[in-house]
C-alpha cells in the first residue's frame, strides 16, 4: 500500500484504542464537567430572582423593573406574615421599609434606591476575576491536554519499542507512514476534546445569563484558541513521538523528553506569571510555544488587532513544519535502536531503514 494509505491505517487503529482507553475517556469528561460546573451549574442554583411582598402598587412597579419577582398583597401585615412564613424572601412596607428574616435583602433594597449619575472611564475594562480566570483557564487546558495526548504519543511509540513490534510494522509500512498516523489520530482526538469543551463553556456561558459585553470578548477568544491549539499541538507532536522513539523502555522517557515537556510547561507558567505585564504578553504572543495561551489571552483583553492573531497562526504554522521535519528525522533515527536510550545526536544522524 502506499505511504498514505499505510497512514491512514495506522491512524484508525490509533483512534479505535484511543477511544477505549480509560484515561482519555476520563480527561474528556472531567474538562465537559468541569466546563458545566463553572457556566451552568451558578444560574441552575443560584434560585431566581428574589420573591418580595408588598402592597404598594407603585413600589410593585419598581420592584418589578428590577427583574424581581413581586407579590402584590392587600396590605403590610400580610406582606410581613407571608415572609414570616417563608413563602417570600422579603417584605416592603410603609415607610417604605424593607423587611428580612435574617439577612438584608440588598436586591430589594437597591431596586428602591436612587442611584447618581454614574460615568464610566473604561467601559470596556474586564472584571479583574474573569480577567484572572480566563488566562489561567486557557493555559489549563493547553497544558494538560497537550501535555496528556502528547505523553500518550510517545508511551505508544516506546511501547513498541519495548515489546520489538514496531520491527514487524516497520517491515510492513514506511516509518513516517507510522509518524503520520500516530500524530493524524491523536491531533484529531485531541482537537474532537478541546471543540467539545468550547462548544459547552459557550452554550454554558449564555444559559448562565453571562453579561453580553464579556460574551463579546469571549466568543472571539475560544475560537482562535482552538485555531492555536490545533496548529500548537502538530507543532509539538512529532517531537512526541520523536522522544517516545530515543527511550527504549518507559523508564528512559522521562529523561528524553524533558526539552519537549519544558516546551509544554513554559506557557503555562509564563501567562500565569506575566499576564498582567502587558509588553511581556505581546511579546510571548509571537513567540510560538507560548502563543496559543498568549495571543487568546490578549484578544480577551481586547489588547490585539485583527492582523496579530492571523501573523502569530502563520508563525506557528512555519515553526509547525520545522519541528515535524526534526520531529520526523529524530523518530527516524532512533525507532529500530533497542540497545538502550538513543541521545539527540545519534539519532539525528542516524536514518533508519523504510
Amino acid at each position: 500500500m502506499s505511504t498514505y494509505e499505510a497512514a491512514k491505517v495506522v491512524a484508525a487503529r490509533e483512534i479505535k484504542v484511543k477511544l477505549r482507553d480509560k484515561t482519555f475517556l476520563f480527561s474528556t469528561a472531567f474538562f465537559l464537567l468541569f466546563s458545566i460546573a463553572v457556566t451552568v451549574l451558578p444560574a441552575v442554583f443560584s434560585g431566581g430572582p428574589t420573591s418580595v411582598a408588598v402592597a404598594d402598587q407603585a413600589t410593585a412597579t419598581a420592584l418589578q423593573q428590577a427583574d424581581l419577582e413581586v407579590r402584590v398583597v392587600g396590605d403590610d401585615a400580610t406582606a410581613e406574615q407571608l415572609l414570616r412564613d417563608g413563602d417570600v424572601d422579603a417584605a416592603v412596607v410603609a415607610g417604605p421599609e424593607v423587611l428580612g428574616m435574617s439577612e438584608t435583602p440588598t436586591d430589594v433594597v437597591r431596586a428602591l434606591s436612587t442611584a447618581p449619575p454614574t460615568r464610566l472611564l473604561d467601559a470596556n475594562a474586564v472584571d479583574p476575576f474573569l480577567a484572572y480566570i480566563v488566562p489561567f483557564a486557557l493555559a489549563f487546558v493547553f497544558f494538560f491536554t497537550s501535555f496528556l495526548f502528547g505523553l500518550q504519543i510517545a508511551q505508544s511509540v516506546t511501547e513498541e519499542k519495548q515489546t520489538r513490534i514496531v520491527e514487524i510494522l516497520v517491515a510492513s509500512v514506511p516509518t513516517r507512514a507510522l509518524l503520520a498516523g500516530k500524530v493524524a489520530a491523536l491531533s484529531l482526538l485531541a482537537f474532537l476534546q478541546v471543540g467539545l469543551i468550547a462548544i459547552v463553556t459557550l452554550v454554558g456561558s449564555r444559559l448562565a445569563g453571562l453579561d453580553s459585553g464579556v460574551l463579546r470578548l469571549l466568543e472571539p477568544t475560544i475560537g482562535w484558541f482552538v485555531a492555536f491549539f490545533v496548529v500548537g499541538f502538530v507543532m509539538l507532536a512529532a517531537l512526541w513521538a520523536g522522544v517516545g522513539a530515543m527511550a527504549s523502555r518507559p523508564e528512559e522517557l522521562s529523561s528524553s523528553s524533558q526539552p519537549v515537556q519544558m516546551a509544554v510547561m513554559l506557557p503555562f507558567f509564563a501567562v500565569i506569571f506575566f499576564g498582567e505585564n502587558d509588553l511581556v504578553l505581546r511579546i510571548l504572543s509571537y513567540v510560538p510555544i507560548s502563543a496559543p495561551v498568549a495571543m487568546p489571552t490578549r484578544i480577551f483583553k481586547d489588547d490585539a488587532a485583527l492582523w496579530e492573531p492571523i501573523v502569530s497562526l502563520g508563525l506557528m504554522a512555519v515553526t509547525a513544519a520545522v519541528l515535524l521535519a526534526v520531529g520526523s528525522r529524530i523518530y527516524d533515527g532512533s525507532l529500530l535502536r533497542t540497545n538502550g536510550r538513543t541521545s539527540w545526536a545519534t539519532a539525528w544522524r542516524s536514518k533508519a531503514t523504510s
